[in-house]
């Protein structure tokens, strides 16, 4: 990939000349097999004057060699502006004012350039809560969080902009922020979690100013939007490097602010006896989840939920027993709930994930029940959550190293249940209803 230097960068935190790269034809054609919609937005955008140009992550992902999941939108375009040009645009967003422009199934996000706020804020107040200050393409990439993610690509050029150095870091598999980390960070805690997922998705070094940093301003992510906090916690686990993830926000402190509970477990663990089996147990739940995401599942929020109080739940009540009473099915679900609460309240975690959590949590037994009295495992298999409970009992059995053949063969009898006719499922539900017959006490 050949390079122009047009003048020598600035600070990255002005508004610096690019260096300009020449994109290789390979990654040309790649962006217009993978990001034909993309394309149509930017070449109707720049026939009718505007700058435009993909951005972010699909830039990043094409010049490592990964599939971009989507293709994002830069333009000099102002919303309304934008909006116009495309029958199927629509203005969304608050914090920050976006097009959508769909194209069947498939949505192309299309941003204002903007800079940072230029406003001062009340006591130095460093978090930003208003992002809707337009600005140049350079302005837009040095507001931006890291390095790799700052470059911008004109596709009908073939020329990539890079305002920020992203490209060095790009080759030395380096994530660093853009500017001074602590107040990158300060600006947005949760570029945090965004820094562990990339890294970890990666297979990027963090730099060492940046790691510091995080570590300094991790106790500031309660200060961050809750369900912003929640997406990413759950990106991270639906990320397939959960396990590497969650011992890096161990590592730079960041999950007792966003988990405390999950936190302080693990630090009672580490000072118990036999700290390194019981460890060992949780890591090994997370490196379950990352084979299964793996091999192409994607498991539901609520089964990510059980498996992050999995462990908190069993220490108080265990999930398997020799006999599935009324009683320890009751004591699972308190112990749940206790761990669920303060979590539901401060991620805002919809009631209906919290709930659904703690069913699948309550199954687990019933895998194990095989051959008791009065228990039908077809009817268990047409269950409402029995497919999440089904995948849940499968991640830990992986984990566990055990209990796989019992999940195979609950998958034969969910394919058997699924073939059942209506009669069939009638017949099945009667079937050991009848009530014993009550002995005749004798006379005396």
């Amino acid at each position: 990939m050949s390079r122009e230097k047009r003048n020598d960068r600035r600070s990255r935190s002005e508004a610096p000349t690019p260096v300009i790269y020449e994109a290789d034809e390979s990654l040309l054609a790649e962006a217009r097999a993978r990001g034909q919609n993309a394309l149509r937005v930017i070449s109707r955008l720049q026939r009718s004057g505007h700058e435009a140009y993909l951005v972010g992550g699909c830039v990043r992902d094409l010049l490592i060699g990964r599939a971009p999941k989507d293709f994002d939108v830069a333009t000099s375009a102002r919303p309304r502006q934008a909006k116009r040009l495309f029958r199927t645009g629509r203005i969304i967003g608050r914090r920050f004012r976006l097009v959508h422009v769909r194209y069947g199934d498939e949505i192309i996000e299309t941003a204002t350039f903007r800079r940072a706020p230029q406003e001062t804020r009340p006591g130095g107040e460093l978090l930003i809560t208003e992002d809707n200050e337009y600005g140049t393409a350079a302005e837009d990439a040095v507001r931006r969080d890291f390095t790799v993610n700052g470059l911008f690509l004109d596709p009908f050029n073939g020329e990539i902009l890079d305002f920020v150095g992203g490209m060095e870091d790009l080759d030395d598999r380096v994530l660093r922020t853009i500017g001074d980390p602590e107040t990158r960070l300060l600006e947005d805690p949760v570029r945090i979690l965004r820094a562990i997922k990339f890294s970890t998705r990666l297979d990027f070094r963090i730099d060492d100013e940046t790691w510091v940093a995080m570590g300094r301003c991790a106790a500031d992510l309660d200060r961050s939007a809750p369900p912003r906090i929640l997406e990413e916690i759950l990106r991270l686990l639906r990320s397939g490097t959960a396990m590497g993830a969650f011992k890096q926000l161990r590592s730079c402190t960041a999950l007792e602010p966003i988990f405390p509970a999950l936190h302080t477990h693990l630090e009672r663990i580490k000072s118990s006896p036999d700290s390194e089996a019981k460890l060992h147990t949780f890591w090994r739940l997370l490196e379950a989840l990352d084979a299964d995401v793996q091999s192409g599942e994607r498991p539901s929020n609520a089964v990510l939920v059980a498996l992050m109080i999995h462990d908190m739940v069993d220490a108080t009540a265990p999930l398997e027993t020799d006999e599935l009473q009324g009683a320890s099915i009751r004591a699972i679900a308190r112990a749940a709930d206790t761990t669920l609460e303060p979590f539901t309240r401060a991620a805002r975690l919809p009631r209906k994930d919290a709930s659904k959590a703690r069913r699948l949590l309550t199954l687990q037994g019933r895998f194990t029940l095989q051959g008791k009295q009065n228990f039908r495992p077809l009817l268990f298999c047409l269950m409402e959550d029995f497919e999440d409970a089904l995948a849940l009992f499968r991640i830990r059995s992986r984990a566990r190293g055990r209990g796989y053949d019992i999940y195979q063969g609950w998958v034969d009898r969910l394919l058997q249940a699924s073939e059942l006719s209506e009669e069939e499922v009638l017949a099945e539900r009667k079937r050991g209803r009848r009530r014993k017959r009550r002995r005749r006490k004798r006379r005396k």
